[in-house]
């Protein structure tokens, strides 16, 4: 998942793992909110989406469930790839869409992606954009054409 803090909420969750699921993932949803932005109507979806990345890291089968957009920015961390994350994420909360927001930073897995450009834009795995930074209107008719195509 591309949230910010992940690793680090779940390694201080293990605490709390003899405790309820429902309870579990209140803990995480309440250190992770701070850093990540999570639309009101999703709130439940991240809450079981960080259960279940939880219980993967402790080892357990989980079942696999998407909802939502799946964003990739690819790119070692330039400015370009800075503003291509920090406008897709305004333009996240703009429309009210959920994502799950992924900043891919290492170039052998950029490359195993197919894409030898950065920064790049993939939208639910597919390119949209390689070596440069879409304009907002493009990402806004980008996200919603994905986002409508999904109901």
């Amino acid at each position: 998942m591309g949230i910010t803090g992940l690793k680090e909420a779940i390694e201080e969750a293990r605490a709390f793992r003899e405790r309820p699921d429902e309870e579990i993932a209140q803990v995480l949803f309440d250190r992770l909110k701070p850093r990540n932005y999570i639309p009101a109507s999703s709130r439940e979806d991240y809450k079981r989406a960080f259960l279940r990345e939880f219980k993967k890291a402790l080892g357990e089968t989980v079942v696999e469930e998407r909802t939502g957009l799946n964003i990739k920015i690819l790119g070692p961390g330039c400015p370009s790839c800075e503003r291509l994350e920090q406008t897709a994420m305004e333009v996240l909360v703009e429309l009210g869409l959920p994502a799950e927001v992924e900043h891919v930073r290492d170039m052998k897995e950029i490359t195993a992606l197919g894409v030898f450009g950065t920064p790049a834009l993939l939208i639910n795995d597919e390119v949209k954009a390689v070596g440069q930074v879409p304009n907002r209107e493009a990402l806004k008719k980008w996200l919603q054409e994905v986002a409508a195509a999904q109901r």
